[in-house]
């Protein structure tokens, strides 16, 4: 006789779902450097841009290039880095001679570098693994350059301009900044703000503006802040999510004054994801997105208006 069993339905069971990180209390060097740099950012900066330069060389085909790789390769690699979208061209750079002769390390064994601005300002640089970050302090106290009076995080490999600020008075803390971040591109622009119509398109202008236009700017949200990842052929644009105003700001560029160089000619094909709050764009001039970036004359970051 064969005994049945409980014929009622299991419950199912579901996996948890983690909840999305909103901020980042400690640096982590296993992310992107866009993220890992924010709690080492002081809450008062209002801008912050990373070059993350392992990124950049293996882009450009050198993804073991160091301070002791050839000088053919090294002045290879650094003819080439002008020519693409990198935000900076290496805070050490202007001293690497001195620094590989007296110090056995220089700019090429920096894995990325990130600056901010605003009421604090200041520089971070993450080392590379292999670097003896015993030379990175004996070029600290020898005052080379903008390492002059540095602190060292030796057990970190970073190195930074000032005294870092504590968890909850740095970007890490400042919720929705990660989720602006973390991309893996060559360079990263955030800003806590949205940019004036003046800075994009030019004093006065926003006066000149014709009907459509006009309307076209009081159209779009509020903006508190953004990101722009530069890759190598490709640029995200991160605006926070739920924005219900990306496909406009997109079109912005196309109704507004040009810039100059024109936004439309160096970041074309833009598409938006309203629910991410993201854009992207095709980097038909690596260069001048990049130039378009430092200058902030970006169209889709432009301030609501026209009140």
């Amino acid at each position: 006789m064969l005994v049945g069993g409980c014929t009622s339905e299991p419950k199912p069971v579901y996996q948890d779902q983690p909840v999305p990180q909103s901020i980042v209390t400690e640096y982590d060097s296993s992310l992107e450097p866009s993220a890992a740099v924010l709690p080492l950012v002081p809450e008062a900066a209002t801008t912050l841009t990373v070059t993350d330069f392992d990124h950049l060389r293996l882009v450009l085909g050198f993804a073991s290039l160091t301070s002791r790789s050839s000088v053919a390769d090294r002045d290879s690699f650094w003819r080439q880095v002008p020519r693409t979208a990198a935000l900076s061209q290496g805070v050490l750079r202007p001293f690497e001679q001195r620094l590989r002769s007296e110090f056995g390390f220089s700019q090429d064994d920096v894995a990325w570098e990130a600056t901010y601005a605003g009421e604090a300002s200041g520089w971070v640089l993450a080392f590379q693994d292999k670097v003896p970050m015993q030379s990175v302090e004996r070029a600290v106290a020898a005052g080379v350059g903008p390492l002059k009076d540095a602190i060292v995080d030796p057990d970190r490999k970073i190195v930074t301009s000032a005294e870092l600020p504590t968890t909850d008075q740095s970007w890490g803390a400042v919720d929705g900044l990660l989720a602006l971040v973390g991309r893996q591109a060559v360079s990263t622009y955030v800003e806590r703000a949205c940019l004036p119509f003046d800075t994009v398109f030019g004093a006065g202008m926003e006066a000149q503006l014709a009907k459509a236009p006009a309307a076209a700017l009081r159209a779009i949200d509020e903006l508190d802040s953004f990101a722009v990842a530069l890759g190598g052929e490709l640029a995200t644009v991160q605006l926070g999510p739920g924005r219900s105003d990306a496909f406009d700001r997109v079109r912005l560029a196309d109704v507004m004054p040009r810039t100059d160089p024109e936004f439309g000619l160096v970041m074309t094909r833009g598409v938006a994801d309203p629910s991410t709050g993201r854009l992207g764009y095709t980097l038909a001039d690596p260069v001048a997105a990049a130039r378009l970036t430092r200058e902030r004359t970006l169209p889709f970051a432009v301030c609501r208006g026209g009140f």
